[in-house]
């Protein structure tokens, strides 16, 4: 019998683009396998029918992927109008029928008035937890949780494609946002139903579709290849101002003290530290009052 090949320190981010039919988990653990890595992580989860942009992190990375997480977004998603589904997508039963014959000009308006600042109510059918457990697991039982609505913003929804019954927009939204229930809801102001055949994430945190690999392409490379495709881990937080530190400073926080900083930055958001090289340290916040860098997260430098 054939020993497995030990796994191994992998460093990085790689965009992926999840096929439909698997659960973020298992594109995911797809994905470790043919790196070989020793420790993964996704940021942010799409459902077995979505399809598109996956950012999967490996090693360091991972402690950087909650920083993602709050991340704007943007999807294609297709509509089938003058249906409603259990879930709220093509993978439920069709429960109830109402007017499909809805004119663009209708369909236009009702896009205008759930875009902005908006409140919706996240579907039974999500991840979202109640008391440790998944929101889908009480509803494949029938059971309905009453779910708190919450702000969003709708960024812009253009309309791709239009007839009677099907439409296909694209939305530009902030996190949180179910776009399920976002169709629901245009239908909802035009008087019928809809649910989704198809949704494709094509854009987070400036990241975008284009950028991504298939695993079919990822596993006809050598792992040469395939490790040439990872970005740095500092991507993840590249939304962050930046400040470099002298070796000094950098040893400091490494050894859990917080080095004085006097130079002008906020203080209200975390901050990427670099050495004198240019090689990434890790994330800092300001302590204003006393004039210090607090570590927040930091490289392991050692296994780089």
């Amino acid at each position: 019998m054939t020993a497995k090949p030990a796994k191994r320190p992998v460093n990085g981010v790689l965009l992926l683009d999840k096929p439909e039919g698997l659960s973020s988990n298992t594109a995911l653990q797809k994905t470790r396998r043919l790196y070989n890595a020793e420790k993964a992580g996704h940021t942010g989860v799409l459902d077995p029918l979505a399809t598109g942009l996956l950012p999967v992190c490996f090693g360091e990375a991972t402690k950087f992927a909650q920083y993602l997480l709050d991340a704007d977004k943007a999807y294609t998603a297709t509509l089938k109008l003058g249906e409603a589904s259990s879930t709220g997508d093509a993978e439920g039963e069709i429960i109830a029928t109402a007017r499909a014959d809805i004119s663009l000009a209708e369909f236009q308006t009702a896009c205008q008035a759930l875009t902005g600042n908006i409140r919706q109510v996240p579907p039974m059918f999500s991840a979202l937890k109640h008391e440790g457990k998944p929101l889908y697991e009480y509803a494949r039982k029938g059971i309905v949780i009453e779910r708190k609505p919450r702000d969003i913003t709708i960024y812009a929804i253009d309309i791709t494609e239009f007839d009677a019954s099907k439409a296909v927009i694209d939305v530009r939204c902030s996190k949180g946002t179910y776009i399920r229930t976002l169709s629901e809801d245009i239908a909802k102001h035009i008087g019928t139903f809809a649910h989704l055949t198809a949704l494709r994430r094509t854009e987070t945190a400036g990241f975008t579709i284009r950028e991504s690999h298939t695993l079919e392409a990822l596993a006809e490379l050598n792992e040469t290849k395939r490790d040439a495709l990872l970005l740095p881990c500092d991507v993840l937080v590249r939304h962050f101002p930046k400040i470099e530190l002298n070796d000094r400073a950098v040893t400091m926080l490494k050894c859990g003290q917080r080095p004085q900083f006097t130079e002008n930055i906020s203080a209200d958001q975390p901050i990427r530290v670099y050495d004198r090289s240019g090689t990434f340290i890790g994330l800092v916040e300001y302590q204003k009052e006393i004039s210090r860098l607090k570590a927040l997260r930091l490289m392991n430098t050692a296994k780089e």
